[in-house]
């Protein structure tokens, strides 16, 4: 060593903790936190391999068992290996069971994908998962149920409520919805596209039939816990009415949100009628001040989400909003039939995916 260093006595482990000793009440805390971490991590660990377990399970009766033409054959086999499973192993085998089993390994082929799920999805979230019928819906929920940690309920709650339908991600063409969820799956990558819902559902709100804009404002901001709960997970309330000053004039935006995985503010103004040219304009113009005076190194350009009672799809598609960073979405106060809901959005849905086709082929 050379003569300019010192070298550095080291002191044993077991001085290192009789140093200080712990008092008993901390040790017990100690104790505790180590004993229900680690039951949390064998019970993870247990899961993933019940995960991975039973896909084998569904792959290998798909592969040697139901390659038969006929359905009523499958069907006898696999009630026989069930009675046989039930009686050596208990219900987990039962018939259903295994039919799940069986489609679980079908709508998940992909092996890779399935040890990055397996690692946070249970198989109660894979059950729920399976029998949706779109591939690019099943996808979208599985990976946004991975990257926001949802539990099964809010799982349940998610395709309920229609979020993939209400995503802007839902009404472009098939092939960029693959090239996003693919690049969510490699490099957790969320977009703009994959947080935005239209509409949102405000009806926990409360508002009578006739309200002003501050009343919005006032009832966002009493109940900012499910607002944030409807926006999506990442969000962080910053301000309201936050002060933008230009020439010694005053301008106020409604509500400012930093969004974590997105890392970037999110500006948010309110609406209480259909949104008009003009919204763009004022919106652009709180873009512009936020970028120059509030980004911080590091963070991405602030976008903004103008909130209004409706929207016109001609008008948003001429002004080309996504360019300025801007997304126009709907808000319901009161929620409409489920039946009529899923219409109105299939229609936008076909509508939005015609005029992005439209648009490619010019």
């Amino acid at each position: 060593m050379p003569g300019s260093m010192k070298s550095k006595k080291l002191v044993p482990f077991s001085k290192k903790l009789s140093a200080k000793p712990a008092g008993p009440s901390a040790l017990l805390a100690d104790l505790r936190q180590m004993i229900v971490q680690a039951r949390t991590a064998v019970a993870r660990a247990v899961d993933a391999g019940l995960v991975l377990h039973y896909w084998q399970v569904g792959h290998r009766i798909r592969k040697d068992v139901l390659q038969q033409k006929r359905a009523e054959y499958g069907e006898k086999i696999l009630q026989s290996l069930s009675a046989k499973l039930v009686a050596d192993f208990g219900r987990g085998y039962g018939v259903r069971n295994l039919a799940n089993m069986i489609r679980f390994a079908e709508v998940f082929p992909d092996t890779q994908i399935l040890h990055s799920l397996s690692a946070k999805l249970s198989w109660t979230h894979f059950r729920d998962l399976i029998h949706l019928d779109d591939p690019l819906k099943r996808d979208f929920y599985a990976e946004m149920c991975r990257i926001e940690k949802w539990d099964t309920r809010t799982l349940r709650d998610k395709i309920s409520s229609m979020l993939f339908e209400r995503t802007a991600l839902s009404k472009k063409p098939a092939k960029l919805i693959e090239k996003e969820l693919k690049e969510l799956r490699e490099e957790n990558k969320l977009t703009p596209d994959l947080v935005f819902r239209d509409p949102y559902f405000l009806d926990f709100l409360g508002l009578k039939d006739t309200y002003a804009e501050k009343d919005l404002e006032a009832a966002i901001l009493r109940e900012m816990e499910s607002f944030i709960l409807e926006m999506g997970t990442g969000f962080a309330f910053v301000e309201r009415q936050k002060r933008i000053t230009v020439d010694g004039v005053d301008h106020y935006l409604d509500l400012l949100f930093y969004h974590r995985q997105l890392k970037r503010l999110v500006a948010v103004e309110l609406k209480l009628e259909d949104f008009k040219p003009a919204d763009k304009g004022q919106m652009e113009f709180y873009l512009a001040w936020l970028n120059k005076h509030e980004r911080q190194n590091g963070e991405e350009s602030p976008v903004g989400l103008i909130l209004c009672a409706g929207k016109r799809q001609e008008t948003v598609e001429l002004l080309d909003l996504g360019r300025s960073g801007i997304q126009v979405s709907a808000y319901l106060t009161k929620l409409l039939p489920k039946a009529l809901l899923q219409r109105k959005l299939h229609e936008a849905l076909v509508l939005a995916r015609a005029s992005l086709e439209r648009r490619s082929v010019k």
